[in-house]
């Protein structure tokens, strides 16, 4: 069923794509790491992203991963990323997500040959118009070096193109008149751990975000806390986790994430090239902080 802007609220986990060993999709393990996300109280799944490795995966990997994911979601919403750097190969990919049965699809914005703020405008509507799901938009300048404003965003939701929007920026001015400017009428989520609770606190209907892979639960918790009015006490419980936020992203997501999740009991294998392992130096700052998390009973 295609979703509308108002069911996306709440903890959308990006998840990792698990490995077996000699880096094949694990279908087996894909199904148990969604399920634990649901259980824990996710409103949804967020695949094949950033977090998912979406460029070091196949067509038909992308695809097959989406139906695993709709599969053992058991009617809870699937949004898979689409990261295609032209709009062809972004439409198909879309295509085979709404096969799959995805409930919608967060798509990012071009970044190879980035357009002008009407450009994106256009690329977004012809989109929506070419493929038969609901659209969020994904927003990640530091990966893209192009940025929606909070005008194009506007212009966007008038056009009827996106019913939300993963934001994933420290631009706090632009988010704050994002959510001035269309908060009421698509869903704005939060793509950044360090600001999520603030986020939230200023507007944000919830977040899109990696380390859930590992922390679901406790995530969900400063949600609560920070759209109830207790930003304060929502920071205090991030800073718990903040150690480990701040290690897993010392190199290319989902390396190091990768990593940590396998020292907390949660293997699911490594990363694709272009992507490699964590550095050593990396590798002992994550056995660290994982067990400082142990020790502090972080669940």
């Amino acid at each position: 069923m295609a979703l509308t802007h108002d069911q996306l609220t709440g903890l959308y986990t990006a998840i990792v794509t698990p490995m077996t060993a000699d880096r094949q999709v694990d279908i087996a393990g894909l199904k148990k790491l969604v399920r634990y996300q649901l259980e824990a109280g996710a409103s949804g799944i967020v695949p094949i992203g950033g977090t998912g490795e979406y460029p070091a995966l196949s067509r038909q990997e992308r695809k097959a991963i989406v139906a695993a994911c709709v599969e053992a979601a058991g009617g809870k919403p699937v949004i898979p990323g689409v990261l295609s750097t032209g709009f062809e190969d972004a439409v198909e990919a879309g295509r085979d997500f709404a096969e799959a049965g995805a409930g919608a699809v967060m798509t990012v914005t071009p970044y190879y040959a980035s357009g002008t703020q009407d450009g994106m405008r256009s690329y977004f509507r012809a989109y929506r118009d070419a493929v038969d799901l609901p659209v969020m938009l994904y927003q990640i300048p530091r990966r893209t070096t192009v940025a929606v404003t909070a005008e194009g965003v506007q212009a966007m939701t008038e056009d009827g193109s996106i019913i939300g929007m993963k934001f994933s920026s420290y631009d706090m001015p632009e988010y704050i008149k994002t959510i001035k400017y269309v908060g009421d009428r698509i869903a704005i989520l939060s793509g950044e751990e360090p600001l999520f609770a603030t986020h939230v606190a200023l507007g944000a209907k919830g977040g899109v975000l990696a380390s859930a892979s590992i922390y679901p639960k406790i995530w969900l918790q400063i949600f609560e806390l920070a759209r109830n009015g207790k930003l304060n006490e929502a920071l205090a419980l991030q800073n718990r986790i903040d150690p480990v936020i701040d290690t897993i992203f010392l190199e290319t997501n989902p390396g190091p994430l990768k990593s940590y999740m396998a020292m907390a009991g949660m293997p699911v294998g490594g990363v694709r090239l272009p992507l490699q392992g964590p550095s050593a130096d990396t590798l002992a700052k994550l056995e660290a902080v994982a067990k400082q998390a142990q020790s502090a009973a972080l669940a």
